[in-house]
């Protein structure tokens, strides 16, 4: 006989024959695949409860927040500061277009902050909303398995709880990490780094991933000194190669200082600011050091191995392609997969859960053609291989288009930055493999590219389609002749 569950101070009143479960799904994280994974099973007809532990915009073990890492601390505060970031650039270069912006034009961070901070709470509102209006039962505290079908939920009081499921699904996204460096407890993640009290005028970066190059475009915008500390030769690893040296190219534009192929060796606090000592026997002193260096699976309280569910050496919850762990009634999605952690990624394997369990209908995420974005200042964004990618699983020769200009807005404001975009083609098929854009609102133009190639677009369509003039986007299907020909198995860029 199962139990009756306590719901607002009362116990629900139970049919004649009680269910086996107390619910049909209990999620454990209510991020963005968390949220949707329970809406849309319950909109199947799921009885569906969610825990997320209390909020607050910097994350801990025991604080979080409904709407998760994107919502609070991460994506959407993030674009806010890049917004704000930008309109410093953005003055300066309205002075050629007639405008007559005075040599001081001052800048208050703390009412942004104070903004971003509205921004995030009201979010967090909509999706206890959603929740609510979805029928989803949500509770606040942190949230373990401690069975195959069953889950523990600690309250704000202490108190314990333990809710029966015949579905677990965890979804508890990862945790910016810190390296193992002498000093790092001085050093502070993306999560402080969105609600600082106030403004750096020095700042030391580790890291060369998209938090990395965000909050140096930002914090450069906003008239810091940006040192970046890059482990390798170039920012962005995993990104086509000459992609990443636009940016890098971009970055020093901008006045940000790069210290390619370093390491940081020990952060010492001293009475002018935070000493920062490199391996080339370089010292910075900073008012903040960032470490952005990382993210690990959010899995450490979960008590998972407990109960059998399979872990990889990382933490990350094993998943076969439909997110089902080798527990038949417990799942996982989102970030704590580590499989392709993007805030749309666990939005779509959220609403595949939902549709594969409650639906009727066994979907798997299809991985192919995601669109990426890394809102530096400009931004880049890709969608589809790249040309190191495409040379290496092609089977014949690739194409590769370029487009490297001036963009209209530079040619009056005097800007020395170029818009570069790029077009990765097999040479036999003519299909478009992959797409990059370095510029400009490329996110935005980058999303429709992304339907194209989802389509299964050739070159020639690209060709025939007529462009939007005048816009830089229209580059995109007026590049007729390849900048080169790769054989296959044999990639060459312009580094």
């Amino acid at each position: 006989m199962a139990r009756k569950m306590l719901i607002d101070g009362e116990l629900e009143k139970t049919n004649e024959v009680e269910s086996r479960y107390d619910f049909d799904l209990f999620v454990i994280g209510a991020g963005s695949g968390g949220v949707r994974a329970s809406r849309f099973s319950a909109q199947s007809g799921a009885k569906v409860g969610i825990c997320e532990l209390p909020f607050h915009p910097i994350s801990s073990e025991v604080i979080g927040g409904v709407g998760g890492t994107c919502v609070i601390r991460g994506c959407v505060p993030k674009k806010i500061l890049v917004y704000g970031a930008s309109f410093g650039p953005d003055l300066e270069d309205a002075r050629n277009y007639g405008w007559e912006v005075n040599e001081r034009v001052d800048f208050n961070w703390k009412k942004l902050l104070q903004k971003k901070t509205d921004e995030i709470v009201r979010l967090n509102g909509i999706y206890k909303r959603l929740l609510a209006n979805a029928g989803v039962k949500l509770y606040e505290g942190e949230g373990r398995v401690v069975g195959p079908n069953e889950v523990e939920v600690i309250q704000l009081d202490g108190t314990k709880i333990n809710y029966s499921a015949k579905h677990i699904l965890i979804a508890t996204g990862s945790r910016a990490q810190r390296p193992d460096i002498p000093g790092k407890e001085l050093s502070i993640t993306s999560d402080e780094a969105l609600s600082l009290e106030e403004l750096p005028k020095r700042v030391v970066v580790l890291g060369a991933g998209y938090i990395a190059v965000e909050f140096a475009s930002i914090w450069r915008g906003m008239g810091a000194t940006v040192d970046l500390i890059l482990r390798k030769e170039l920012p962005l690893r995993g990104f086509d190669d000459e992609m990443r040296a636009v940016v890098a190219r971009n970055l020093e534009g901008r006045g940000i200082n790069l210290h390619p192929k370093t390491n940081l060796t020990e952060l010492v606090k001293t009475d002018g600011g935070i000493k920062v000592r490199t391996d080339h026997g370089e010292e910075i002193v900073a008012d903040v050091v960032l470490f952005a260096t990382g993210r690990s699976p959010n899995t450490k309280r979960l008590n998972l191995e407990a109960v059998g569910v399979e872990l990889d050496r990382t933490g990350a919850v094993k998943v076969d392609e439909y997110s089902r762990t080798n527990i038949p009634s417990i799942w996982a999605i989102g970030d704590v997969t580590n499989r392709m952690n993007l805030t749309p990624v666990a939005l779509m394997e959220g609403s595949l859960f939902a549709k594969t369990v409650f639906g009727g209908q066994p979907t798997a995420p299809d991985y192919n053609h995601i669109p990426f974005a890394v809102f530096c200042i400009p931004p880049l964004s890709v969608v589809g291989l790249s040309e190191e990618e495409a040379v290496e699983k092609a089977k014949g020769d690739i194409l590769v288009f370029t487009s490297t200009f001036n963009p209209m807005k530079n040619t009056i404001s005097g800007r020395q930055e170029k818009v570069v975009m790029k077009l990765v083609v097999d040479a036999e098929t003519d299909k478009v493999l992959g797409a990059s854009m370095c510029g400009p609102d490329a996110p935005e133009i980058m999303q429709g590219i992304a339907i194209a190639l989802k389509c299964g677009a050739t070159k020639a369509q690209f060709d025939s389609t007529v462009g939007i003039h005048p816009s830089a986007a229209e580059e995109f299907v007026t590049m007729r002749s390849p900048s080169r020909r790769v054989p296959a198995g044999k990639p060459k860029t312009n580094l």
